[in-house]
C-alpha cells in the first residue's frame, strides 16, 4: 500500500517566499552553483509543471524531457505563475491515484510512488535553496523531511554527480531539515558570498 505525501504544507511554504524576493536579488548566487535566484525560480516553475503532469499521468511534453543543460528561463509573469503552479503540484499529488502505477518525470519511466517522493524532496531542497539565497526563513514540514531525507539516504552512487552531490557530514543530532540539504550535498550553513545582494 502507498503511502501518500501531503505536498501541500511544502508547497506553502515555498510560496510564502515569494513576496520577500525582491527583484535586485535575482542575480544573486544561490546553493546551487549554477543558478542565480532568476534560474532558480525558472527551475521551479519548470519542475512544478512537469510533475503535476506526472501526478496526472499526463505524460508527454514535460514529463518526457530531462532537465536542460541550457539554464532555466524566468518569464515576466513568475510572481502570478509560481503561486498558482505550486498549488496545481500540491494538489495534483493529493489524489491517490497519482500514486499508483507507473508514470514519467525528466524523460524516466519510474512507478509514480517514487516520482511523488522526488517531487517533494525537489520542492523541499530548492525552497531551502530560495530561502538562503535571499536571506530568509524557512521550515521544513515533518512530512517532506522524513520523505526527501528516507529517499537520499539510499541514492545510489551512479546518483552523485549527476542528481546530487557528495553529501555533507553533519553532526548526528542534526535537524532533519540540515540533513536532508547536507543528503543533497549541500552546506547547511551555506550563506551567499560576500557582497552579494541579500536582504
Amino acid at each position: 500500500m502507498t503511502t501518500m505525501i501531503d505536498l501541500g504544507p511544502q508547497a506553502r511554504e515555498v510560496k510564502a517566499l515569494l513576496d520577500g524576493v525582491r527583484e535586485d536579488q535575482l542575480t544573486a548566487p544561490t546553493p546551487c552553483e549554477s543558478y542565480a535566484v532568476r534560474e532558480l525560480l525558472g527551475h521551479l516553475l519548470d519542475l512544478s509543471r512537469a510533475f503535476t503532469d506526472a501526478a496526472r499521468k499526463d505524460l508527454g511534453g514535460g514529463t518526457d524531457h530531462a532537465p536542460s543543460e541550457s539554464l532555466p528561463q524566468l518569464p515576466e509573469d513568475w510572481r502570478s505563475r509560481l503561486p498558482v503552479q505550486l498549488d496545481e503540484l500540491a494538489a495534483a499529488w493529493g489524489s491517490e491515484p497519482a500514486w499508483e502505477g507507473q508514470t514519467r518525470a525528466g524523460g524516466v519511466d519510474l512507478p509514480a510512488a517514487l516520482a511523488g517522493v522526488v517531487a517533494v524532496n525537489e520542492v523541499l531542497l530548492h525552497g531551502w535553496d530560495l530561502a538562503r539565497a535571499t536571506g530568509q526563513d524557512y521550515r521544513g514540514d515533518p512530512g517532506a523531511l522524513e520523505a526527501s531525507v528516507g529517499m537520499l539516504s539510499q541514492a545510489e552512487p551512479e546518483q552523485r554527480g549527476s542528481m546530487f552531490g557528495p553529501a555533507v557530514e553533519v553532526g548526528a543530532g542534526a535537524p532533519l531539515l540540515e540533513r536532508a540539504v547536507a543528503l543533497a550535498g549541500r552546506r547547511p550553513d551555506w550563506t551567499p558570498p560576500e557582497g552579494s545582494t541579500v536582504r
